[in-house]
């Protein structure tokens, strides 16, 4: 053991309950938080794999109760976003019976009394007990989370008020109901908390139908992972540190408490010891309690004991090649259930018990491909006698009983919809090992201590534990599920805040991690005195593909859910668009051609490039319906017509789809009835390349004093209208009156006239430039870094200086950093925008020195001789002087 860190807090596994109390101690408690994962992926069971560069799946998040998203917008700072599963979002599947279950508490009792009308006045007896039960859950949970004395006096007395509660869901359906198949039906569902109807109690059966039924059911949009992203970039935001591959030894107890962890990286073997005065264990009760040393916590072993295994799971991932829409499947999960009995088939052989299938990528409109989950519970003994191999040396039979079982399991799917495993590309079955192995669980257990009443009467199901300074997060201290394990960390932190901070800490749970209202109105009052864009991320549908020209889309994008979009922006700016292409999205920028008063919607033009695998995709393979990732909006090309209009003439300046920024500078001006002169020059190899005639032509009913001039420099015999290059005989005449120019096109065409207009007397202040190169600029200076990097440590050189006179400071460069990432690096302030060279906002002037770089056409062949440089673009290779 060597070295020692120190944080006030560190928090043991990175799913959502241990973010959860690293996020809530760091923001409300001011607590410097550790976050240590043994895995090389955070986010728990929030985390998404993929398979054949195609298919993504969840691990342990299929779908959520709208009640919940308050939680997770806290967790998300209100970024993530859900689609509602279709109202009848459950359907159960018994022999001879099958179920439907509405997202609304009063139309699942009138279809239960429908189908079961000999017993309706049990099924109202029934649903006016389920809330004292869920009562009764989250007052022992609430009492489990305070210190001994308090949930010693307190958990007895809830057993008494409530009994119904500590009764199996068996128990308790048997009592309520004479009908097998009502019995059956209600009891059903399981699966979302643990073990069977004979074992389960029935206080967590009773927060299933409370919980859906309050809004229904949704999916997070863009995946599992998207909660894991957001969640983790906001716990980065308050300051929280987190570690992958770092595994916990040993909970340090010196003098009777807590005071760290010993520590292995795993990728390097050093093992080390974190001094903190607060442990917070996220990993189970039975792998917290094992990482204490003999004697710290008596009695805990034995009380652990006597809880048996909770069930785990087999879980069938499968790719397919179309739509289970073809099934008519519109995205509900599917039930199945071998018997009407009370253990719901969690004894059957494998691959014969109860099934829950999901089919996320019907509730995801940001899945590129479809995908299904098929989830069955199993006893972890089952799995016994392979456990302690190791995952590419486990015998045959093994691989012979995962084959049988997922050939099984295809085949029950396969007899409800006939041809489904026509449609099955790729399959994959987890076996309890396989989760034993990610999830780190013992055994496997899929939902941490079984939901069952000895659970309920257990203190080890709770946040306090023996030991002081030892708290309990995630699933184990307080229910089960993604959002159960979040609330458990919130209880966590809770113990370990001062009151203050924890009333601020349910205040702003209860906002969904808004601001209060006197915040909010502050932000207001800064947004109305800044500029009127502001930048979002998140997803838009695509609402529209309009071909424009052979080479040219137009998409519209429009929110989720309809309704007004969720940014504002200034006519001229970009959006940049995270594209599925492969397993990694890449980024790729788009003007925006429709103009700031469209609310409902936004709209980028494309254009198709052989080799661009932005473009392709977005020529090819989006469709209507589905959701693309963006942020933004960006950039300084822009025009407001109340602030930017002048005295003038407006120029505008197009070189091909250059245009798309144009499009939105002349909606905004028509907007206000522009009085003053506006004039667009576009030019265009072909006449078939011309853009947005439809449009221009109904803009100038709206400016009067709009002229439009187009040139084709490759004209067909056709063609009426001017021909050549917008050159200098072009430019001239406007020259004189003119107050401000938009130029936007190919880059060679705007260094000419760049050159053309300063020549002719045009202030160079009123020339805004933007390059058109949807982003392919970083690729390239990837490239070139790399190269200049390489050169460097062969030569011995470790850094550049650069001497910012403008600034009147100094800062360095290591090889391959761009003059801007340095300045950023250094604090030294330059003007910046896009970091990509599509704006032209960081104009340097480099007066000695060596560099390389790429003007992106922003400069005139006379100004990129006197210097003028994009600091974003251009990398030192020498000492270098700008101003």
């Amino acid at each position: 053991m060597s070295g020692t860190d120190r944080f006030d807090v560190v928090v043991i596994g990175s799913g959502m309950g241990g973010l959860a109390a690293a996020r809530a101690l760091a923001q409300f408690g001011g607590q410097r938080v550790l976050v240590l994962e043994q895995h090389y992926t955070p986010g728990g069971m929030t985390h998404e794999f993929s398979r054949q560069g195609t298919y993504r799946f969840g691990t342990g998040l299929h779908y959520l109760s709208a009640a919940s998203q308050p939680f997770l917008d806290f967790m998300t700072d209100g970024r993530a976003q859900f689609t509602r599963l279709p109202d009848d979002f459950d359907v159960l599947h018994f022999p001879g019976l099958d179920f439907a279950v509405p997202s609304s508490r009063d139309r699942f009792r009138d279809r239960l009394k429908e189908q079961f009308p000999a017993e309706s006045a049990a099924i109202d007896r029934f649903f006016r007990s389920v809330p004292r039960a869920m009562g009764a859950l989250t007052a022992r949970n609430t009492l489990a989370s305070f210190p001994a004395p308090v949930g010693a006096l307190g958990l007895p007395v809830v057993e008494r008020l409530f009994p119904s509660a500590y009764r199996t869901l068996w128990q308790e359906v048997s009592r309520s109901f004479r009908d097998p198949g009502l019995r059956a039906v209600v009891a059903a569902r399981w699966g979302l908390y643990g073990p069977p109807p004979e074992e389960s109690a029935f206080g967590y059966h009773a927060s299933v139908p409370l919980t859906y039924f309050a809004d229904g059911a949704t999916h997070p949009v863009g995946g599992p992972a998207e909660i894991s992203s957001l969640t983790l970039a906001a716990v980065r935001r308050r300051g929280v540190e987190l570690r992958t591959r770092h595994r916990v030894h040993r909970i340090v107890v010196e003098g009777g408490r807590t005071r760290g962890v010993d520590v292995e990286d795993a990728a390097t073997g050093h093992r080390y010891r974190i001094e903190a005065s607060t442990v917070v264990s996220a990993a189970g009760a039975r792998n917290t309690y094992a990482l204490l040393p003999p004697g710290a916590a008596p009695g805990a072993e034995s009380a652990l004991s006597d809880l048996p295994d909770g069930p785990s799971t087999l879980m069938l991932f499968l790719g397919l090649d179309r739509t289970p829409a073809q099934f008519g499947l519109q995205g509900e999960n599917h039930w199945f259930m071998p018997d009407l009995g009370g253990d719901g088939g969690f004894h059957q052989k494998p691959g014969d018990g109860t099934l829950y299938v999901s089919f996320g990528s019907l509730n995801n409109p940001a899945a590129r491909s479809h995908t299904v989950e098929v989830l069955e519970l199993v006893e972890p003994s089952l799995f016994a006698r392979w456990r302690g191999t190791s995952e590419d040396h486990r015998p045959a039979d093994y691989a012979q009983l995962k084959s049988t079982v997922t050939r099984r399991l295809l085949d029950r799917l396969d007899r409800q919809w006939p041809g489904f495993g026509a449609t099955v590309t790729f399959s994959e079955l987890a076996t309890p090992l396989t989760f034993e192995t990610y999830q780190n669980s013992r055994h496997g257990v899929f939902y941490g201590l079984p939901t069952t009443p000895g659970r309920l009467r257990t203190r080890l199901a709770g946040c306090h534990t023996p030991v002081p300074g030892l708290l309990l997060a995630g699933q184990d201290a307080w229910g089960t599920g993604v959002v159960g394990a979040l609330a458990g960390g919130l209880m966590a932190a809770m113990a370990a805040l001062r009151p203050s901070q924890t009333a601020a800490m349910w205040r702003t749970v209860g906002s969904g991690g808004r601001p209060s209202s006197r915040a909010a109105r502050r932000s207001s009052r800064a947004a109305r005195g800044a500029a009127p864009a502001r930048q979002w991320q998140g997803y838009l549908r695509v609402g529209q593909v309009t071909r424009l020209t052979p080479t040219v889309n137009r998409i519209r994008l429009e929110p989720i859910d309809g309704g007004r979009l969720p940014f504002t922006f200034t006519a001229g700016q970009y959006l940049t668009l995270d594209l599925p292409v492969a397993v990694e999205p890449i980024e790729r920028s788009y003007s925006v051609c429709s103009g700031p008063s469209d609310t409902h919607f936004v709209e980028i033009a494309v254009k198709r490039e052989a080799q661009g695998l932005g473009s392709v995709f977005l020529h090819d393979d989006v469709k209507e319906g589905q959701a693309l990732r963006l942020h933004g909006p960006y950039g300084q090309f822009t025009y407001d017509p109340r602030r930017d209009a002048g005295t003038g003439t407006l120029l505008l300046v197009a070189g091909g789809v250059g245009i798309t920024p144009l499009m939105s500078v002349l909606e905004a001006a028509a907007d206000v009835a522009h009085a003053g002169q506006v004039v667009l020059l576009a030019g265009y190899r072909t006449e078939e390349e011309i853009l947005f005639r439809p449009e221009l032509e109904a803009l100038r009913a709206r400016l009067p004093h709009l002229e439009v001039n187009t040139f084709v420099s490759r004209p067909g015999p056709g063609w009426q209208g001017p021909t050549g290059r917008i050159g200098r005989s072009v430019l001239a005449p406007y020259a004189s009156d003119v107050s401000r120019v938009h130029l936007c096109g190919p880059g060679p065409m705007m260094q000419d006239v760049i050159g053309h207009l300063t020549a002719a007397g045009v202030p160079r202040s009123a020339i805004h430039v933007e390059a058109f190169t949807s982003s392919r600029s970083r690729t390239t200076r990837r490239e070139r870094a790399h190269d200049i990097a390489l050169a460097a440590e062969q030569a011995g050189v470790t850094s550049f200086a650069v001497d910012a006179r403008a600034a009147g400071r100094q800062f360095t460069c290591v090889p391959g950093q761009s003059v801007l990432d340095g300045a950023n690096a250094a604090q030294v302030p330059l003007p910046q925008s896009c970091d990509e060279g599509i704006c032209g906002t960081c104009r340097v002037r480099v007066l000695s020195g060596s560099s390389e770089t790429d003007t992106r056409g922003m400069f005139s062949a006379e100004e990129i001789e006197a210097g003028w440089r994009l600091a974003c673009q251009t990398l030192p290779t020498s000492d270098l002087t700008i101003a």
